[in-house]
């Protein structure tokens, strides 16, 4: 049994559990949407009428964590492989003073808590048993129509939970819907309110957006609606310029790209220090994350004259970790711009004939090695190390006693 199937299983145990003690519960959000079409859910919810101390008290203590339990929300653990589920009590929401969290919670009635939801397409219910659908909301319609739309008024759902601008955003493209346009109307009018919403949680949208096959339109829905320049203004002006079309064929052409190398080739015009840097850090991004962009765009056309560069300038960049993704923004820039495909053709045959140990062979000369020499550390001292392996990877050295003569006639040099 796979571990999605587990998962679905034990998200069907948990309701008929809770249905057993004489609770209503059924599937709900997202899971329900990706149910009916026909997709594979990563996730599945529980609703109930439960209460999250009877949640607990018929899970166990052990078996649950109470994370939301304040919003009706217990977490159930499930056996190896089959993941957890998270089950809340079916409510309804008071005002969301921050743009994000409401303030209070009030128990309610299934049709109640569909109302509070975001989407038309993850406001319904399903209950795994009886495989009956519950759809206060017109979300079934909206599916078959292939719309996102907000639940009720949508400047309302936007008040309440400001980044539910950006989920709008990703549903309609991952999902290859169309926008609703009042709901999209709603969005523009309050782009700027995309301010309150922390940079965590916009980086984690831009991420499910940005590796997903669809990331292409995800950006132009997100320009269209004015979010765009609220979480790029660098890039405000591009989109308005004939070089925007490269920008979004170029993100289109990449293969099962990692957020890192989708974020450089939507960066890729602007100069990676100290602008796509201060990007990445406004974004929150892990230093491995910052520092892969980084590179990315800021070595994006060391390999645009691959085969009329210096052999060590070729092998340093095809040694780096991050080279592969280096070439894939580099065919995707080339196709996206019509030119030549010869620096690709060149570095990939390169990398096929010539073994890694010769691309990235240990160093002939280290820095304990002119330290031995009587050489004391400081800015000549990373300059000479350089020069000595430059010439290792152009085979201008070919063993470790001519590295070290090097390197001593280099320190010597005035």
């Amino acid at each position: 049994m796979t571990g999605v199937s587990r998962q679905r299983d034990f998200a069907v145990e948990v309701v008929a559990k809770l249905r057993a003690a004489g609770h209503q519960a059924l599937f709900a959000g997202g899971c329900v949407r990706d149910l009916l079409l026909g997709r594979v859910s990563k996730d599945y919810d529980v609703a109930t009428t439960a209460l999250p101390d009877q949640v607990r008290a018929i899970f166990g203590h052990q078996r649950t964590l109470a994370v939301g339990a304040n919003f009706g929300v217990i977490v159930v653990i499930g056996p190896r492989k089959a993941g957890h589920v998270e089950v809340a009590t079916f409510r309804t929401e008071g005002n969301y003073l921050d743009g994000r969290r409401p303030e209070s919670v009030a128990f309610c009635t299934p049709e109640e808590d569909a109302r509070r939801r975001d989407f038309t397409i993850n406001g319904m219910f399903f209950d795994p048993i009886d495989e009956k659908v519950f759809d206060f909301v017109g979300g079934e319609a909206d599916l078959a129509a292939r719309v996102v739309r907000a639940i009720g008024d949508p400047h309302d759902r936007v008040r309440e939970d400001k980044l539910r601008m950006l989920r709008a955003v990703r549903f309609t493209a991952t999902l290859n819907f169309s926008l609703d346009a009042v709901t999209a109307d709603a969005i523009r009018q309050m782009s700027s309110e995309l301010i309150v919403v922390s940079a965590e949680r916009i980086a984690q949208e831009l991420k499910r957006m940005l590796t997903d096959p669809y990331r292409r339109r995800a950006i132009e829905l997100a320009d269209d609606v004015r979010l765009f320049r609220i979480i790029f203004p660098e890039l405000d002006t591009l989109s308005r310029q004939p070089e925007w079309t490269d920008t979004l064929r170029r993100l289109e052409l990449l293969s099962q790209p990692s957020f890192e190398l989708a974020l450089a080739a939507l960066l890729k015009s602007l100069p990676a220090k100290p602008v796509v840097h201060d990007i990445c850090r406004r974004l929150k991004l892990s230093n491995e994350e910052t520092d892969r962009t980084v590179w990315l765009v800021a070595h994006q056309s060391d390999l645009d004259d691959a085969s009329r560069i210096n052999l060590a300038a070729l092998k340093r960049c095809l040694a780096h970790p991050y080279h592969t993704d280096l070439l894939q923004l580099l065919l995707a820039d080339r196709v996206a711009t019509s030119s030549s495909l010869e620096p690709v053709q060149f570095c990939d045959a390169f990398l096929a004939q010539t073994p890694r140990e010769v691309i990235d062979p240990p160093p002939f000369v280290t820095g304990d090695d002119l330290i031995q020499m009587g050489l004391r550390p400081g800015p000549r001292f990373k300059s000479v190390l350089e020069i000595v392996r430059d010439a290792q990877l152009n085979l201008e050295v070919s063993h470790r006693d001519a590295a070290l003569e090097l390197a001593q006639a280099e320190w010597n040099k005035k």
